[in-house]
């Protein structure tokens, strides 16, 4: 993976040429310009549309696109996808440039087309029609990180990830502006450019993806067939489960622990009796591992913390919350030595002494990415609940006790590599996402001349 040819990747903007005359912008933020772009104020070459409507005009044909909620930026501006409807709406008429008024510093900034049909934009977003520009290159203008900054620090908000701009702080930030024909030349030369680097970027993320199904796969296969390909095997007798390794014991999941305890919440926290209380938001769900970064602070009184604290070796279940694409009923391992408990919808699980933690971590791993904990959910008031004790009845493949840390070692060692592997590829990503902003702010901002290799 490592060895692969990224050519974008390996270059930087050291490959492209400056203009060859630069002059000053007279705006500070700006800087030196090409010699040739003039300095104008947005709302010189974008002009704001108004034109809102009653949604309950609309028929069932009409497109809802573009809602807020939904939102996410776009590797190429364009969302095509309907998404769920606001109480007030603007009609899209023709091509428009939508500028997000909420945080301005994320850059959410889409090209909407009208499809033959009634479309609707959410009321969040800043409608433009180009006048005397180039759309897309409006588009790329918007999305640099100079305009991000300068919109992020023109808006006046309590806290930076809570900004709103108004129309008057996009249409009154001042840009550097070549002439249409060059405008033209910039936004195909990034069209070009953001698209050979978003299809490394899928490349890569369709990697990691199967790197993680490589990794879960190798953890099943592992917890329930063993190391030894060669092993004789028997029928367990349990449907999902298949044939065993003939020297394994087919035992309910309940013969893994000593107990399985629900947790406690505690009082807010005082300084006086207060251990970390550890959630569900603190499972590290690949590494089968508590997360404690960020720890939560609760008063426990002392008879009540004799009795729940957290032991290194303690599994810990999800019993409430889950969803429809992550149910509930992960199991991690807390291996901390700082006293703990674990909050009112988790259960810490205590293990038998015939087995071993991380061999169990792995398993109830294995039976979580084929759902079996699926079949003990119950769902009242929109929460997912376990039914620990009909969860704990299934039965499993169990090997002894030395097998079980033969086989934890394994998938520590290799699933580490994975990992390692994955680590890479993501920071593979991430330089190509670094290097398809500067391309873009570079271009609009003349920093770069791309006028020839547009062509």
């Amino acid at each position: 993976m490592q060895n692969q040819n990224d050519s974008v990747l390996q270059g930087d903007l050291r490959r492209f040429k400056r203009y060859p005359m630069y002059k000053a912008s007279g705006v500070e933020w700006l800087g030196e310009i090409p010699a040739e772009w003039t300095v104008k104020r947005a709302d010189a070459f974008l002009a704001n549309v108004k034109r809102q409507i009653d949604p309950s005009s609309l028929s069932d044909e009409t497109v809802f696109h573009y809602s807020i909620p939904s939102i996410q930026a776009s590797g190429d501006g364009q969302l095509e996808a309907p998404s769920t409807i606001d109480s007030a709406k603007l009609l899209i008429d023709g091509e428009l440039l939508l500028v997000s008024k909420l945080n301005p510093r994320k850059g959410v900034v889409l090209i909407a087309t009208e499809k033959n049909v009634p479309t609707v934009a959410s009321t969040e977003f800043v409608p433009f029609r180009p006048k005397d520009c180039h759309l897309r290159w409006a588009l790329y203008l918007s999305l640099a990180e100079s305009t991000r900054q300068r919109l992020s620090a023109t808006v006046r908000s309590a806290t930076r990830s809570h900004q709103r701009a108004e129309i008057a702080d996009i249409t009154k930030v001042w840009h550097a502006v070549p002439s249409l024909t060059e405008q033209h030349a910039i936004a195909e030369f990034l069209d070009r450019e953001t698209a050979r680097i978003d299809a490394l970027v899928a490349r890569k993320e369709r990697l990691i993806t199967l790197l993680q199904e490589r990794r879960v796969s190798l953890i099943t296969r592992a917890v329930t067939k063993g190391l030894d390909p060669s092993a004789p095997m028997k029928d367990s007798g349990v449907e999902w489960l298949g044939e065993i390794p003939a020297h394994w014991e087919v035992k309910p999941l309940r013969t893994t622990i000593v107990s399985c305890q629900n947790g406690v919440w505690g009082d807010d926290a005082d300084g006086e009796a207060d251990v970390i209380c550890v959630r569900v938001a603190d499972f590290d769900r690949v590494a089968l591992s508590v997360d404690l970064s960020d720890p939560t602070l609760r008063n426990i009184e002392p008879r009540i913390l004799a009795n729940r604290m957290l032991r290194a070796g303690d599994l810990l279940l999800e019993k409430s919350g889950g969803g429809e694409n992550q149910p509930v009923g992960a199991v991690v391992m807390y291996s901390h030595p700082y006293p703990a408990v674990c909050s009112n919808f988790v259960a810490r699980v205590v293990v038998a002494r015939t087995c071993q933690s991380e061999f169990l971590a792995y398993l109830h791993k294995a039976l979580y990415s084929m759902r079996v904990n699926t079949r003990h959910i119950k769902q009242s008031t929109g929460i997912q609940n376990l039914d620990s004790d009909s969860y704990f009845s299934e039965h499993v493949g169990l090997p002894r006790y030395d097998e079980q840390c033969e086989i934890s070692a394994y998938l520590t060692r290799e699933t580490s590599r994975i990992d390692a592997l994955i680590t890479r590829v993501r920071a593979a990503i991430s330089r190509l996402n670094e290097l398809r902003t500067a391309l873009i702010s570079a271009a609009v901002t003349g920093k770069i001349d791309v006028r020839e290799t547009a062509q």
